[in-house]
């Protein structure tokens, strides 16, 4: 058995695998899924051309068939360690704290901002350019955009669940984009089918309409303020869109996926002695993860930059 020089507590654990905040909806864990995967992992990414270019397949009586060859480059990569520390003091932990546990707390803050941290590498990997092919990317402007009267999302939608080579089956959206375009006249038409253009739709009607499995919205807010400086609260997914083809099946080395999230074993919580902090020593809380946040197929989405003003 490996000995480690901080001691995982399976109570603090626990805590870290199930906290989840109850007033921010995170969404990483839907958008890029995560995949058991040990430290170093390898994936592979194909020609998109090999499966969809058709050979001849007729057979002569005596001749042999055509051969056809797929290959695909191997990549290399490994997870990331992810955590955060508290110095919790033994004097908290051993008053009265009323049914409070102290370490428990802590743990819980540290999950919080860890499971934040990701939702922000998330939202930055995914809504990039960078990320999707060239023909399947738009940047909405002035009337296009949908939070303008004049702009048919229905249409833009629709025209870019067509582009990629594989439909995609799930949008995300920032909240801000979500809650203009839910309104916009012509989705609540279309949707409700009415001439009524007040209104709004569910994520399941808009679902049901587009042909989706799921809809996910990014609510959650992020500090964007450097430490000491007043608070400057901004939405962790900004005022974007994205339809993705998600494969929760599919893992480094089979099936096929937007992306994915590789993850070496669990979350991890624990704590270790700090004897010199503090009168009567302190606790040290550590809440962490080891992941790797994968785009592995950028022909399998299509993304509107700006969707909303």
């Amino acid at each position: 058995m490996a000995i480690r020089p901080f001691p995982i507590d399976p109570k603090l654990t626990a805590i870290a695998i199930a906290y989840r905040n109850p007033d921010v909806v995170l969404i990483a864990d839907s958008v890029l899924p995560r995949t058991p995967t040990s430290q170093e992992f390898k994936w592979l990414e194909y020609d998109l051309a090999q499966g969809f270019t058709v050979p001849d397949t007729r057979v002569g009586r005596k001749s042999v068939p055509n051969e056809v060859e797929f290959t695909a480059e191997e990549r290399t990569d490994k997870v990331e360690d992810h955590g955060l520390d508290d110095i919790v003091p033994n004097e908290d932990v051993e008053a009265d704290n009323q049914g409070v546990d102290p370490l428990g707390t802590s743990t819980a803050y540290l999950t919080n901002l860890v499971n934040l941290g990701r939702e922000q590498r998330v939202a930055s990997k995914v809504f990039n350019p960078a990320s999707f092919s060239a023909n399947n990317q738009a940047t909405l402007s002035g009337t296009s955009q949908w939070s303008h009267d004049s702009s048919d999302p229905v249409a833009s939608i629709g025209d870019a669940l067509d582009s990629p080579i594989i439909r995609p089956n799930i949008a995300v959206f920032g909240q801000q984009t979500w809650t203009k375009l839910r309104r916009h006249k012509l989705i609540v038409q279309a949707i409700k089918g009415t001439a009524q253009g007040a209104g709004m739709v569910s994520r399941q009607e808009f679902a049901e309409f587009f042909e989706l499995q799921e809809v996910l919205v990014g609510a959650g807010f992020v500090n964007q303020a450097k430490k000491g400086q007043a608070a400057s609260m901004s939405r962790v997914w900004g005022k974007h869109a994205a339809f993705l083809y998600r494969d929760r099946a599919a893992g480094p080395q089979a099936g096929v996926t937007y992306g994915f999230t590789a993850a070496w074993g669990n979350k991890i919580a624990g704590s270790i002695d700090e004897p010199k902090i503090g009168l009567t020593g302190s606790q040290r809380v550590r809440s962490g993860e080891r992941v790797k946040e994968v785009i592995c197929a950028r022909d399998l989405g299509y993304f509107f930059q700006n969707a909303v003003a």
